[in-house]
């Protein structure tokens, strides 16, 4: 064993989808011998049956926008502001973008980039 398996690592998904193509494959292979056409429309069930269960799969909430805080933040300057809304920063896990306008400059837009603490 290498050090990195040996400090607990996970293994890898393609290596888990590896082996399932490997496992999958021997009865594929055994049908597509007594029979290409029946090979074929195991292959073509098999296809439409996964693809089913990818469309109908239920996303995870892992990748949803987080709550905005209790408040937002304040400075000096977006004293009197209106809260425009938050929104999480690209590429970012964990910063949110609060927006609010000033009131006697209507096209402006003040911005506050914030890293969110999480429980």
């Amino acid at each position: 064993m290498s050090a990195r398996q040996d400090e607990g690592e996970e293994r890898s998904r393609a290596a888990g989808g590896c082996v399932l193509l490997v496992l999958a494959g021997a009865p594929v292979a055994a049908v597509w011998a007594a029979s290409p056409e029946a090979g074929v429309l195991v292959v073509w069930v098999a296809g439409a049956l996964l693809l089913w269960r990818a469309a109908h799969r239920r996303m995870s909430d892992s990748s949803a926008t987080p709550p905005p805080g209790e408040g937002r933040p304040s400075c000096r300057e977006c004293a009197g502001h209106t809260f425009v809304g938050v929104t999480p920063l690209a590429g970012q896990k964990g910063m949110l973008i609060y927006t609010s306008a000033p009131p006697d400059r209507p096209n402006h837009t003040h911005v506050h980039i914030v890293g969110e603490v999480t429980d």
